[in-house]
């Protein structure tokens, strides 16, 4: 398993942390010394977690919030909460979505749920939590990304998927081909208005978390099964404790560079110990990322500081 270096002094968001790889990731964060805020939506899941991370280490500082990606109004009030109690943010990692629901489904705000709840959502938390960021020593915001963004393609004349007719897959691979744009644009943003923030993105490969299923279950009595329910026999895949790996390198290690994407690099870049992951042609568009970054800012009401 990746080795987390001592976060001894950091405070650090980490959404979705309640299952899969954002809990394996508080988790470590806070045995590794950092005061960890548990970003979830289910309170009771979100006790569970924590009193995981306790188990792990009794003296951890970690606490619980509740955050509801897929509600712009929940956004603006857990980072409005942060500013009221914190003087600086040191890390946030953006690491909650959902994945494959059954059919087009919406945000709170009307926003297409796959969309709302990995990009609209996320790009909201860091634009309201910038300016306690920028008030931190050393500042990192990590997103997860996924290796589905290679199949992304980001539409500006819907993004909502109101006109086509919708592909779930096809939908969950722009989001996160945009939560990509989002961590490379903000790395840019950084440099270019001298914030010292340093910004990475990562993905999981395929590590089997409830991930595969939640999403697909939504409206559903039971779990519903999908072809990556369990693993998928001829392909590898990891549990969460590897799986991990890839976003915590993103969010706290000293030699992730600015604006870099990591994921595993063993089989097929499913599985393995963290490392560089490859950047296709639309990854590295700049100029759709910035596009992206406005249309972003306009639809969730937010606007990144001028310095």
């Amino acid at each position: 398993m990746y080795p987390v270096p001592d976060q001894t002094g950091r405070t650090i968001v980490v959404t979705g942390a309640n299952s899969g790889t954002g809990r394996e990731a508080a988790k470590r964060l806070a045995v590794a010394g950092a005061r960890v805020i548990l970003a979830v939506r289910n309170p009771d899941k979100g006790a569970d977690a924590l009193r995981e991370i306790l188990a792990a280490e009794p003296d951890a500082r970690a606490e619980v919030r509740i955050l509801d990606l897929a509600d712009l109004a929940s956004v603006a009030a857990f980072a409005d909460g942060l500013a009221r109690d914190l003087t600086h943010l040191d890390t946030l990692v953006n690491n909650a979505g959902v994945m494959t629901t059954p059919q087009r489904l919406q945000t709170a705000d009307g926003h297409e749920l796959q969309w709302g709840t990995n990009f609209l959502g996320p790009f909201a938390l860091t634009a309201h939590l910038l300016p306690l960021l920028l008030a931190a020593p050393v500042p990192r915001v990590a997103t997860m990304s996924s290796g589905m963004a290679n199949r992304g393609r980001i539409d500006f004349d819907d993004l909502d998927w109101k006109r086509r007719r919708y592909s779930t897959i096809a939908a969950y691979a722009a989001s996160k081909l945009a939560d990509l744009h989002l961590a490379r644009h903000l790395a840019r943003m950084s440099d270019e208005r001298g914030w010292g923030l340093r910004s990475t993105a990562a993905h999981p490969g395929f590590t089997r978390t409830n991930l595969q299923t939640a999403g697909a279950s939504i409206g559903r009595d039971r779990p519903r099964w999908t072809p990556l329910s369990g693993g998928v026999p001829f392909l590898p895949s990891m549990l969460p404790e590897e799986g991990a790996g890839s976003i915590l390198l993103a969010a706290a290690d000293p030699a992730a560079t600015q604006g870099g994407y990591y994921g595993p690099t063993g089989r097929m870049g499913l599985v393995g110990d963290p490392g560089p992951a490859r950047l296709n042609a639309r990854m590295r568009d700049d100029a759709t990322a910035a596009r992206l970054w406005t249309v972003a800012e306009r639809i969730t009401g937010t606007a990144a500081p001028a310095r």
